[in-house]
């Protein structure tokens, strides 16, 4: 007998860390956010409506772009520029932002350069408000803060700078397989920002000293933060679900990791159809 049946556009998991590092999860449809991490073993059904409404305006779309913009937000919208995937290309210091009211506030403001354990060590960048829920979206295991900077397009030059010793791209089927082998992240954020340093200080030479700096030593140093996530089962092989293919998805619910949801062998980002319609029934 079902529980709770609940529709409406999804939107991205809401997360959060209790004190112990265990992720929670919160699956939010519309104005309704039901409570996830509390439903394992649970037999989860997922019905789309074939409606997608986009997640910017709200207008009714027929595809989605961008993880659920409507195809005009999606051209006009500076969250949906290049930028947003390669900061240190940044259009508002070209002169060609879309939206530069939108990029005072999104893209000049604290930033940090961290390093983290998904699949692999990688670098990453994020608004510093941001953290840990970006470590939680990758689905991290360990993660560390090993620059602070001023803007946006600062961490996309310190992280294009650290790209040749350290890959930027998460594994993601091998994030959803298990954690990954430990890797002293303390040690390897001390030998990148020995790397990086020198470009940093040329940095805070052209943007003003302490536009750029480096959580080393002190008080400013950061430890490592340790991630964990609620999972019973974790899959063997990988089965990715899609709605667009297949409306209506039903399985007992063994895990949730980064933006997805396990369903033993079978797996559904929920990101990655944002704005799309659903009803959602949960069963014992």
């Amino acid at each position: 007998m079902a529980v709770i049946s609940v529709n409406g556009p999804l939107k991205k998991m809401h997360t959060q860390l209790d004190s112990d590092g265990l992720a929670h999860y919160e699956l939010e449809l519309g104005d309704t956010r039901v409570p996830l991490s509390e439903l394992l073993n649970h037999q989860l059904t997922l019905v789309a409506s074939g409606e997608i409404f986009c997640v910017l305006c709200g207008r009714k779309t027929k595809k989605s772009f961008s993880q659920g913009h409507c195809y005009p937000c999606f051209t006009r919208s500076a969250s949906c520029d290049i930028c947003m995937v390669s900061p240190e290309k940044c259009h508002f210091d070209q002169g060609t932002c879309r939206e530069p009211e939108w990029a005072q506030s999104f893209c000049f403001n604290e930033h940090v350069v961290y390093v983290a354990n998904s699949s692999d060590p990688k670098v990453g960048i994020t608004r510093a408000t941001q953290i840990p829920t970006r470590w939680v979206d990758q689905g991290a295991s360990w993660a560390k803060p090993i620059f602070r900077v001023a803007t946006r397009q600062l961490a996309g030059l310190i992280e294009t700078e650290l790209k040749p010793h350290i890959s930027d791209k998460t594994r993601w089927q091998a994030m959803l397989k298990g954690a990954p082998t430990e890797v002293d992240l303390t040690a390897l954020a001390a030998e990148l920002t020995a790397i990086v340093m020198p470009y940093a200080n040329t940095l805070n030479e052209q943007h003003g000293p302490g536009a750029v700096r480096a959580l080393l030593g002190g008080g400013d140093a950061e430890p490592v933060k340790v991630i964990s996530y609620p999972v019973v089962q974790y899959p063997s092989k990988i089965k990715s679900l899609n709605l667009d293919k297949q409306p209506i998805l039903s399985g007992r619910l063994t895990g949730i990791k980064g933006q997805y949801l396990m369903f033993g062998d079978e797996v559904f980002n929920v990101r990655k159809f944002s704005g799309y319609q659903v009803q959602l029934e949960i069963s014992e």
